[in-house]
């Protein structure tokens, strides 16, 4: 009994020696391509005038590259020009001039995420840390909102909260 034991023991060392030492998880299988990540690309179309194509942009999308997003916006009635550049549209503008209107920056977000970014910085005693924590929360910490508090202070003012748990009395 205690020799088939240890020729067994053996034999499953030998065979796992010859793996690189991990598990393989059979459900992904990453040794084969995805069949539904590869996109076929558009057929190829003969243009009407060759001397009308478009003068061809290195690092571009190519006419015909598969647009999923593109066209699943273009099947919902939207239009796909729309996700790509900076421009905005006329059912935008209006809204866009309203915020502007007070002299509000454009760039607005570009500028809170370097003041974000400046603020966590200068909070920071050390910037490095052996355990990884949330450098938010560090933060911000001084800033959290006690919402039991703020609803005791805003039932003394008189301030109606309907949406609030009633008052234990």
């Amino acid at each position: 009994m205690f020799g088939r034991g240890v020729i067994l023991m053996a034999g499953m060392t030998l065979l796992m020696s010859c793996g690189d030492g991990r598990l393989r998880d059979m459900s992904s299988n990453r040794s084969t391509p995805e069949e539904f990540a590869i996109v076929p690309p558009k057929p190829l179309e003969i243009p009407p005038n060759f001397s009308e194509l478009p003068t061809p942009t290195p690092g571009a999308a190519n006419r015909t590259d598969q647009a999923p997003v593109a066209d699943a916006v273009a099947a919902l009635g939207g239009n796909p020009a729309a996700l790509y550049g900076n421009t905005v549209s006329t059912a935008d503008a209006a809204l866009l001039a309203s915020t502007q209107r007070f002299g509000v920056n454009g760039a607005i977000r570009g500028d809170l995420a370097s003041e974000d970014a400046a603020f966590r910085k200068r909070k920071a005693l050390f910037n490095w840390r052996l355990i990884k924590d949330d450098e938010y929360n560090r933060a911000y910490s001084g800033q959290r909102l006690n919402a039991d508090a703020e609803l005791d202070r805003l039932r003394r003012l008189g301030i109606r909260t309907p949406s609030a748990p009633p008052e234990a009395r």
